[in-house]
């Protein structure tokens, strides 16, 4: 495909995705790609993560199996895109549908407003058992103000890494690029922490994570601050910068703490700091510490507003680019 016709998918995937996101029936019928890229990277774990190998050889390991993943991955977006070229418009049509699968503002939105929900509903421990779903940390060490941190600061991640770095990549290498991400995305998910098993083996995974997040999670500054702006008001806007630009490099992640920061801006909230990992304290500098220290479900519902405005501006963006390059 040309550049304008990717362009013109992913804007249709958006609109999609926007309004029908991730179908429970479908995948109640059918394995999803993600899970198939997880049973992929499962199996090279168990062939070649042996606890008997030495550091350097696992490390070799990962990072042969992750350049053989992504290299699986590549062949299949070419395949796909070259079969759906075989089918004229209705190829774009069915490359729609397969690009929307791999984005994630609907189902995204959708989990982060059920902790809000069951914290009113259900008090808070409905909403530790909603956060549960969407965050690794002990839901059990949360009150009340900490689960609804721990859900906006999921949603500003993954609108970074579920949202604008799909449809980034998509929109520069089309399907090659899309399904390589979202391998190394799942890659890094599931082997890319720094546990005794994975620290070695999962190293190349995380660290092409990093790059490959890079672009998009600073790009998702500027599409946060541009949803604050039409939700909040211009002062919410130049938090959102603001706080970005200072505190974005706080966070353990390159990657993560710079949607987060500008969603702390864009709020008026802390962010980040302490929180447990499997029992373990892991100490973190608060995010926009000048901000309120009290979160709470309405802060989650206007990080919703916020999120949906930012996924609007990354629409009219894809737009606009594609009327540059008809």
């Amino acid at each position: 495909m040309t550049i304008d016709e990717n362009l013109l998918v992913l804007l249709l995937a958006l609109l999609l995705d926007r309004i029908v996101g991730d179908p429970q029936w479908l995948w109640s019928q059918l394995p999803h790609p993600v899970a198939i890229f997880g049973e992929a990277i499962s199996f090279a774990d168990r062939k070649l993560n042996n606890a008997s190998l030495k550091a350097a050889r696992r490390r070799m390991n990962g990072v042969g199996a992750i350049l053989a993943l992504l290299l699986l991955a590549v062949v299949a977006g070419i395949v796909f895109n070259r079969f759906f070229a075989f089918f004229g418009p209705i190829g774009i049509v069915l490359e729609t549908g397969l690009v929307a699968i791999f984005l994630a503002q609907k189902s995204l939105a959708d989990h982060v407003l059920a902790v809000a929900a069951a914290l009113r509903d259900e008090g808070i421990a409905g909403g530790r058992a909603a956060v549960s779903r969407i965050v690794g940390r002990d839901p059990e060490t949360l009150d009340e103000p900490a689960v609804c941190r721990a859900a906006i600061e999921s949603l500003a991640e993954n609108f970074s890494d579920g949202v604008v770095a799909p449809a980034l990549w998509y929109a520069v290498f089309g399907l090659p690029g899309l399904l390589a991400y979202k391998m190394l995305n799942t890659a890094d998910s599931m082997i890319g922490h720094k546990s005794e098993k994975y620290i070695d083996f999962g190293w190349a995974s995380a660290r092409l994570d990093d790059l490959a997040n890079w672009p998009a999670a600073r790009l998702s500054i500027l599409l946060i601050a541009a949803g604050a702006w039409l939700r909040r008001g211009t002062s919410a806007c130049r938090e959102a910068i603001r706080v970005a630009m200072r505190d974005g490099g706080l966070h353990r992640s390159p990657n993560s703490g710079r949607p987060e920061a500008a969603m702390a801006g864009a709020l008026n909230v802390q962010l980040a700091g302490p929180r447990i990992y499997g029992g373990v304290v892991v100490a973190e500098p608060m995010i926009n510490n000048a901000g309120r220290d009290v979160a709470t479900s309405r802060d989650i519902e206007d990080g919703i507003s916020v999120f949906h405005a930012s996924c609007m501006v990354l629409a009219g963006l894809t737009f606009g680019l594609f009327l540059c390059f008809l």
